[in-house]
This record gives C-alpha cells, sequence and structure tokens, in this order.
C-alpha cells in the first residue's frame, strides 16, 4: 500500500491538496471508493475512503486513526557535516530515516568543504523515505550549526564524538547504554580538527570509533545509526524474554 503524507490531522472529512489530488487520481488513478492511508509524521495513521476523485481537490472521508508500531524508547540525535557530493549526505538522510532516527543537524565544521544546504530538498529526501518505509514518525531536520555553537547545546543523554585516531579505543557499540537517549557527531571528509574534538571532550562527549574500517562520512553516519538502533532492539527482546 501506498503511505502518503500530511503536514495537517485529518478531520472526519477532509480535502487534499491539487498536488496531492492529481498525484492520487491522474497517476495512481485511483477513484471513488478506494482506501487510501497517510501518516501526520507525529506517530499516527489515518485510514481514508475517496469520497470524490476530484483531481484538483480530492475528498476523502477518515475511516480510522491508529498509532505507529515505530516509536522506540529512546531518541537519536546525529550531529552531521554535510558530504562535499550533496547526493551522499541524502543517501545518509534517507538510510537513516529508514533505520530509525528522530533528529539531524547538519554541522560547519574546520575541515567541511560544503558550508550551505538546501534545507526544502533535504526535507523532501526524508518524507519520501518515511513513506517508502511505512514509518509514522517524521524526523526532524535543523538548519545547518556552527560545530562549536552546536556543542555548547543542552542534551540529556550519551554523548558520543566518532572521529579516527589512533588513540581512540573505545568502540561505540561498547560504551553507547542501550535505550538510552544518545547524541553522535560525525565529521567532514577531512575529520575533525584536534581543537573540534578537544572542545567537544570538555563538554562531556566520549570519543568513539565505529569498528577498524575508515568510514565515508555517510558511512559512518548510518552505521553510528543503526548500531544504536541494533543494541536497544536486542536490549528490549532480552528484556521480553
Amino acid at each position: 500500500m501506498n503511505l502518503f503524507y500530511t503536514t495537517e490531522t485529518p478531520g472526519d472529512f477532509f480535502t487534499l491538496n491539487s498536488e496531492e489530488s492529481k498525484h492520487i487520481i491522474r497517476v495512481l488513478r485511483m477513484k471513488s471508493g478506494d482506501s487510501i492511508r497517510f501518516t501526520d509524521g507525529k506517530g499516527f495513521f489515518y485510514d481514508c475512503e475517496i469520497t470524490d476523485p476530484n483531481p484538483k481537490a480530492c475528498q476523502l472521508k477518515l475511516i480510522k486513526k491508529s498509532e505507529g508500531s515505530d516509536k522506540r524508547p529512546f531518541r537519536l540525535h546525529i550531529a552531521i557535516a554535510p558530504t562535499k557530493n550533496i547526493s551522499r549526505f541524502e543517501w545518509f538522510l534517507e538510510k537513516a530515516t529508514e533505520i530509525g532516527i528522530d533528529r539531524i543537524t547538519p554541522i560547519i565544521c574546520d575541515h567541511s568543504e560544503r558550508k550551505e544546504i538546501k534545507i526544502n530538498r533535504l526535507e523532501r529526501v526524508i518524507i519520501a523515505a518515511m513513506k517508502q518505509s511505512l514509518k509514522s514518525n517524521l524526523p526532524e531536520l535543523n538548519y545547518a550549526n556552527n560545530f562549536r555553537e552546536f556543542i555548547n547545546q543542552p542534551f540529556s543523554g550519551q554523548k558520543f564524538i566518532a572521529y579516527i585516531d589512533d588513540g581512540v579505543k573505545l568502540e561505540l557499540s561498547k560504551t553507547y547504554q542501550p535505550t538510552k537517549n544518545a547524541l553522535v557527531l560525525i565529521g567532514p571528509e577531512g575529520d575533525f580538527s584536534p581543537d573540534e574534538v578537544q572542545q567537544a571532550i570538555n563538554q562531556g562527549f566520549q570519543p568513539v570509533k565505529l569498528g577498524p574500517s575508515r568510514l565515508r562520512t555517510e558511512t559512518a553516519g548510518v552505521v553510528a545509526c543503526h548500531t544504536i538502533n541494533l543494541l536497544s532492539l536486542l536490549q528490549a527482546s532480552s528484556l521480553e524474554d
């Protein structure tokens, strides 16, 4: 089943905008009486029925509202430097959304080659990934933030900075406490500068590595996202047993 996204909470009857109406009626060729499912990106699904297949203003009737099953007992925030090739950053956003993430903040670092991003385009990537993976929660994408300003912001949970250095011995998989809120910093292609690392440590960030291999920025982000989700899932499963 196709999943659609609405920024408004549907009432008993509601009308779609022209863009959604055209896609549903002209492209998907749906008709009166067909069922359609929406998410509000806030944890809920809405099962609806088409009552008037108008390609400019399709009208729907709400049949059932239900809570999604993708809510997790912890929150994951990844702050990551945008890659020089923006398609690689979009790939990270897509995969992190599919795996499960709550918040993403692009950070501009000393070695960043990309200083600006188009937030609207990136939000569309996240929305598409949410719909494709049939999730009910839309990750929050923040505007780009300077690294030093960002690390001074308050955060309740475990804080990590992942980077490449022979002196970093702890692995994220061994340090993260499953089901706890987590914030992970991922640097640019040139990695964090020594000064950035020290400032992060001064702010309570734990240095970690993500495994034995040297990873691209976007791959590191996905590995961090998957590691935290997997460990928390295993923890939850062991408690159920």
